[in-house]
């Protein structure tokens, strides 16, 4: 009795919620960009809702509203549920262009980038539901093998299940590939005005670089109330952590 009241009042909040989501969508089309965003942002707080659609409307309202880091702090929390999706990216790259810093991002090179454009097609728990099909079809094919008389037949199968257990590994090895990039890949975004990046966690260390609302940082370690942090061109620091926001 108690799961079916629990599966009825999830039901309930998911439908109470898209018709919050929806509210905010005609707000937004009406150009009424401040009433959007309290209606998105109460839909993430009070719904614990977690969806790409949600955090890239909220993206678009405070780009409109001209606030720089939270509309490139949503932009990213979109890619995080949906990666790669091309509307996102657009939209994000021309919020980038709001910001005043101008750093250089490095790129990976050679044998490492080619590996993570294979891997980043898909989403660990992509990749792992594609390991789960393969790994049936390949079941299948040691089946048909198993009980196929004809030898061209057998001949068929065995090929077909050394492709597929390359294929399964491949996929195995991708969604594990993922797995770990999104948990070492602390993406955080500069909130603050402007915020020193120095060279140790104490104000009176010397400044390295300054950096100001809608910076991209990546977090290394967290130490009291400073988080050791990498830009985009590899410049390592520390951060005091109230001047960023964690994007995961």
């Amino acid at each position: 009795m108690k799961n079916i009241l629990y599966l009825f009042l999830l039901i309930s909040q998911i439908f109470f919620a898209q018709g919050r989501f929806e509210a905010g969508n005609a707000l937004y089309q009406k150009g009424q960009y401040k009433e959007a965003v309290q209606v998105y942002e109460n839909i993430v707080k009070e719904d614990k809702l977690q969806s790409a659609e949600l955090y890239f409307n909220l993206g678009n309202c405070y780009y409109k509203l001209n606030q720089v880091a939270p509309s490139i702090y949503n932009y990213e929390k979109a890619l995080v549920l949906k990666p790669n999706d091309p509307e996102t990216l657009n939209n994000l790259k021309f919020a980038k262009k709001l910001t005043i810093d101008e750093i250089k991002e490095v790129p990976k090179v050679g044998f490492a980038k080619l590996i993570q454009n294979f891997t980043s097609i898909f989403d660990y728990n992509m990749w792992a539901k594609i390991a789960v099909a393969i790994g049936f079809v390949f079941l299948l094919s040691f089946i048909g093998y198993y009980f196929s008389k004809a030898t061209i037949a057998k001949r068929i199968y065995f090929v077909g299940m050394f492709i597929f257990l390359i294929a399964f590994a491949l996929s195995i090895s991708a969604a594990v590939a993922e797995k770990r990039h999104f948990d070492n890949d602390r993406v955080a975004i500069v909130f603050s005005e402007m915020s020193q990046v120095r060279a140790k966690p104490q104000k009176s260390a010397n400044g390295i670089i300054l950096l100001h609302e809608g910076a991209k940082v990546y977090v290394l370690e967290t130490t009291a109330d400073w988080k050791k942090v990498e830009l985009t061109d590899g410049t390592q620091g520390w951060i005091e952590s109230s001047t960023i926001k964690e994007v995961k």
